[in-house]
């Protein structure tokens, strides 16, 4: 029987996010990702295992993260205007790293990356943000088209990358603050649901103390 309160919500996860001199060509080729860029695999301490690898990077030009999922039985299903409902990356930040708020701020933002979907034809990886629930404030609206994002669609699954930019991104500022909130949620509809720390009973969507640390290291 599975414990009540889920093994990661009892500790305080740090992790680094390491600096990429080259950025990716953002293309879905995840040939370019390397282990040194890989977020640990936290699902492990539930007894989980994870269906997906989920990277990330960072420079002067912005985030960069990436993701591979295989073993899909059925064909993608991204939908922009649901990107909740659709086979997709979700990324959270607090530029702040405020550990101790239940509601977001300014400086907190969530991202959703899909793999299709895009383009008029629909067929194109696309990327936006969204605001984050019953926030205190809402950060500076990321118009459409700025998140960059490359795919490649496999028989089996896919690669995907993006770049979230720098001017982007609310209080990016990796010299004065280096630590930040970090969350991902990857969801899948043949694999479910792979996240970094908590998942929806928690209320991650909402509380941004439910995320990580991550460290913008050098």
């Amino acid at each position: 029987m599975p414990g009540l309160v889920p093994n990661r919500f009892l500790f305080d996860f740090e992790l680094p996010i390491r600096y990429r001199v080259e950025p990716p060509s953002v293309t879905g080729d995840l040939d370019e990702w390397d282990e040194k860029y890989l977020l640990p695999d936290l699902c492990r301490l539930e007894g989980q295992r994870p269906f997906g690898a989920v990277y990330a990077a960072w420079n002067e030009d912005g985030l960069y993260v990436a993701a591979s999922v295989a073993g899909k039985r059925r064909p993608l299903r991204c939908d922009p205007g649901e990107f909740w409902k659709s086979d997709h990356l979700r990324i959270c930040v607090d530029f702040r790293d405020a550990r101790n708020i239940k509601r977001a701020t300014r400086f907190c933002q969530q991202f959703y990356l899909l793999p299709t979907g895009g383009g008029a034809g629909g067929d194109r990886p696309v990327g936006g943000a969204h605001k984050i629930r019953r926030a205190r404030e809402d950060p500076p609206t990321v118009p459409p088209g700025r998140i960059r994002v490359g795919a490649r669609i496999t028989a089996d699954g896919y690669g995907m990358d993006a770049q979230l930019p720098a001017d982007c991104l609310s209080g990016f500022d990796p010299v004065e603050h280096p630590r930040i909130g970090f969350y991902y949620m990857l969801e899948d509809h043949d694999h479910g649901q792979q996240c970094l720390t908590v998942g929806d009973d928690l209320y991650w969507y909402v509380d941004p103390s439910t995320w990580a640390t991550a460290v913008l290291a050098r």
